[in-house]
């Protein structure tokens, strides 16, 4: 009798939580997330041929949810795909959409280690940028475990 006890007690545990992650789940999809509830993500992009594909990811994103207040986005870039973002031979639409994420704050950070096996620094690259020092890969798990959840398209 005590072992049924046991398992009636944990499924109305378990039914519990089921039903408060539907009630949570609910009221993000209709838009009442507190302000503390800004859903945080951080995009991967080290493939030169996924550049546009990623940036126009972010902004389907942004679109979907309503804009930059209700996400938090960053975006870092290393390996082959950096080279898109250099000032200097960066395609106009590439730019246009740098330019539209740094003022909608997104964060957008190149990876250091990649700058030096390409002999750039910010200043080659598009305005925006910043430096992730300790390698791309690095700051990706920074913002994971700062609750960002991950997207490589």
């Amino acid at each position: 009798m005590h072992r049924r006890n046991m398992l009636w007690g944990a499924l109305s545990a378990a039914g519990a939580f089921f039903a408060a992650t539907r009630a949570q789940a609910a009221a993000s999809a209709k838009g009442d997330d507190k302000p503390g509830d800004k859903l945080k993500v951080v995009y991967h992009l080290s493939d030169a041929d996924k550049v546009a594909f990623v940036l126009g990811n972010i902004q389907n994103h942004l679109d979907g949810v309503g804009g930059p207040d209700h996400v938090t986005i960053a975006l870092v870039v290393h390996g082959p795909a950096l080279k898109a973002f250099h000032a200097f031979g960066a395609l106009p639409d590439v730019s246009a959409k740098i330019d539209q994420f740094s003022k909608a704050k997104l964060q957008l950070a190149a990876c250091g280690n990649t700058m030096k096996a390409q002999h750039v620094t910010l200043a080659d690259l598009l305005p925006g940028f910043v430096e992730a020092e300790k390698g791309g890969v690095v700051r990706i798990a920074e913002l994971q475990s700062q609750g960002y959840l991950y997207i490589r398209p």
